[in-house]
C-alpha cells in the first residue's frame, strides 16, 4: 500500500499533469504549425462532423476507453475519467482564451508557442502517466501494447500510433472540405516533431523528472 503523502503526490501529479496537458494544446493551436498527432485526428473529425470539438473529443475518448476496459482495466482511473469528460472542453475554452488574449502573432511568437506546447505537453504527459491513477484514453493504447501485451518499446509504438492518427486526421480534414491554406490547424512541423519525438521525450521526462518527483530517492517506490 502507498503512504498517504505518496497518494497525495499521485493525485496532484495526475490531475495537474492532465490539466496542463490539455492547456498545452492551446499553444499548438495558436502556433498554427500543426497540433500533436491525437489532436490532429480530432481536428480532422472536427472538420468532417457537425459537432463541437469538446463533444467529438468526448466521443472518441469514450470509444478508446471501451477498448482499454477490455484490454487492461489497470489504465482506467480517476485521471482517465477526468480526461474523458473535461479535456476536450478545456482545450476548447483555452484556445478561445488565447485567441482573445493574443489576436495576432508574429512568426517568432508562433515558433515560441510551438516549442512551449511541445515541452509542456511531453512533461505533463510524463507526470500524469507516472502518477498511475489512470491515463488518457489515447495514451493507454501505446502503454497496453508495450506493457500489457509486451510488443515493442513504448517510444516506437507511440510513434506508430501517432503516425496513424495524423494520416486519419489529414484524410478526414480534406473529406470534410478543408483547404490547403488551413492545413496548419491539423498537421505541420509541430505534428512531425511530436510524432517522432513525443514518445522519446515522455520517456525521458518520466525517468529524469516525473519518477524522481514521485518516488524521491527511490526508497518510496512500490
Amino acid at each position: 500500500m502507498f503512504k498517504r503523502d505518496h497518494m497525495v503526490r499521485r493525485l496532484v501529479m495526475c490531475f495537474g499533469g492532465m490539466l496542463v496537458c490539455a492547456l498545452s494544446v492551446g499553444f499548438f493551436k495558436k502556433a498554427a504549425f500543426g497540433v500533436d498527432p491525437f489532436q490532429s485526428l480530432l481536428a480532422g473529425l472536427d472538420q468532417a462532423l457537425p459537432l463541437s470539438f469538446g463533444t467529438i473529443s468526448l466521443l472518441v475518448n469514450l470509444g478508446i476507453l471501451i477498448f482499454t476496459f477490455f484490454a487492461d482495466k489497470h489504465y482506467i482511473g480517476l485521471g482517465t475519467l477526468f480526461n474523458l469528460f473535461l479535456s476536450g472542453y478545456i482545450i476548447e475554452y483555452f484556445t478561445a482564451f488565447l485567441n482573445r488574449l493574443v489576436p495576432e502573432m508574429s512568426l517568432i511568437g508562433r515558433i515560441g508557442f510551438l516549442i512551449l506546447g511541445i515541452v509542456v505537453m511531453c512533461l505533463a504527459g510524463a507526470v500524469y502517466i507516472t502518477a498511475d491513477l489512470g491515463v488518457s484514453s489515447y495514451d493507454s493504447i501505446a502503454l497496453i501494447i508495450t506493457e500489457t501485451w509486451k510488443k515493442g518499446k513504448f517510444k516506437y509504438v507511440r510513434i506508430l500510433c501517432d503516425f496513424i492518427c495524423v494520416a486519419l486526421g489529414v484524410s478526414l480534414f480534406f473529406i470534410g472540405g478543408g483547404r490547403w491554406s488551413s492545413i496548419g490547424a491539423v498537421v505541420g512541423v509541430g505534428t512531425i516533431v511530436t510524432a517522432f519525438f513525443m514518445g522519446p521525450l515522455i520517456a525521458f521526462f518520466r525517468k529524469h523528472i516525473a519518477e524522481p518527483l514521485l518516488y524521491g530517492n527511490g526508497s518510496d517506490k512500490a
